[in-house]
């Protein structure tokens, strides 16, 4: 098992390959590229992955060419085992607090309204290392409206928590009053009973046009879009109502937000679980033509209203957003025009404002400083490039 504690971070088949390959001949067009233009890498690049067991592969920013990333480019996290599941005798049950316990098979889910979301689903660690900046992806997933099965189940009055859980499973050492326990235990989240029924919520068991990858949570996982990645649960098994609040690993000890606050002049420690995704962007590359150079970058986490960039210490300076291809919880990408670069080193820093007017943090804003944790890393992304 790897797991990394709160202060170190913690498919199939060739018809799906070529369903894969007319999903991506379709919507991988609208990425506002120059035909022959010339990548130019950050200068600084991620420091090497410690973890590879635990992060499997990230987003490569500079390979960013294309609004829907490319499942084989998608980014894998595990935070115990990466079980292999047997399609045909996996079965997810539905109980706890419900009327109709129901156990149903993958088959069973197909043959149930189905539903498609394009969403950017991105790891709350994300940009929270040096070696951990790729966290994120944009797909089309396709699975069944999660609400009309536990409103099939009848979930009881008293029925106030949904938790997921996982089939990945690993062994973790706590101490509790000078005593050594080991727990043996599944991948668990939980969301308010209010929030799993979200219409947006699918139970999903297709990325891309394809079955869902193994690394990405096969046969079937939660997707809640506007979430951050850790509460859309991978290879699921289980989804149990319950009657009070659930608190497990990775919502009450781990991922879990602790910011300095001030109330009344007086530093208010606080404690918050992580849930909902933030408003972010990040500069993916600068690339150079027979037109000069373009910064091209991405925005997600809510909706966006607009995108500036400052290159070195100079003025803010909107991108222009490519419309061509969006969706409601799809991230949005922006590209600038860069004029007439001097030669050397520079900075490129974006910020995205969403349509409420709330802008993303700045490193130094209060709301980052005084986080003391890496979990919703939403500050503003800074690269550095050389210009020849």
């Amino acid at each position: 098992m790897y797991y990394l504690p709160r202060r170190e971070f913690i498919a199939q088949g060739s018809a799906a390959l070529a369903a894969l390959a007319i999903f991506h001949s379709r919507f991988a067009q609208a990425f506002p590229s120059r035909a022959g233009e010339t990548v130019i890498p950050w200068l600084d690049q991620p420091q090497p992955n410690p973890v590879p067991a635990v992060i499997q592969s990230q987003l490569v920013w500079e390979d960013l060419d294309s609004w829907v990333t490319p499942n084989e480019k998608f980014f894998s996290i595990a935070h115990f085992d990466r079980p292999t599941i047997d399609a045909n005798a996996w079965k997810l049950e539905i109980d706890g607090l419900v009327k109709k316990p129901l156990s149903l098979s993958l088959a069973d889910l197909k043959a149930r309204a189905r539903q498609e979301v394009v969403f950017t689903v991105e790891c709350s660690g994300n940009h929270g290392f040096p070696f951990f900046t790729g966290g994120i992806g944009n797909a089309r997933w396709a699975g069944t409206p999660l609400a009309a099965i536990l409103e099939e189940a009848g979930v009881k009055e008293d029925g106030i928590e949904v938790v997921f859980w996982g089939t990945d499973v690993g062994d973790i050492a706590l101490k509790d009053n000078n005593r050594d326990v080991k727990m043996h235990q599944n991948f668990a989240r939980s969301m308010s009973l209010a929030d799993a029924t979200n219409p947006n919520n699918i139970l999903c068991y297709e990325m891309n046009g394809a079955a869902l990858p193994a690394p990405n949570g096969f046969p079937v996982r939660l997707i809640a879009p506007g979430w951050y990645g850790i509460a859309n649960v991978k290879w699921l098994k289980r989804i149990e109502i319950r009657n009070r609040r659930f608190m497990s690993l990775l919502m009450a000890r781990d991922y879990v937000t602790i910011r300095e606050e001030e109330h009344n002049g007086e530093t208010v420690w606080a404690e918050t679980s992580v849930g909902r995704a933030l408003l972010k962007s990040a500069p993916a590359r600068v690339t150079r033509g027979d037109a000069g150079y373009r910064i091209t970058g991405a925005a997600w986490g809510a909706p966006i209203a607009k995108v500036e960039v400052k290159i070195d210490d100079g003025p803010w300076t909107e991108a222009t957003i490519d419309h061509a291809e969006e969706a409601e919880f799809a991230w949005k990408v922006w590209y600038l025009d860069w004029k007439d670069p001097s030669k050397g080193e520079h900075t490129v820093t974006s910020r995205a404002t969403d349509t409420s007017g709330k802008v993303q943090p700045a490193m130094d804003d209060p709301v980052i400083a005084k986080k003391h944790t890496y979990w919703e890393s939403n500050g503003q992304v800074t690269r550095r490039v050389s210009i020849a």
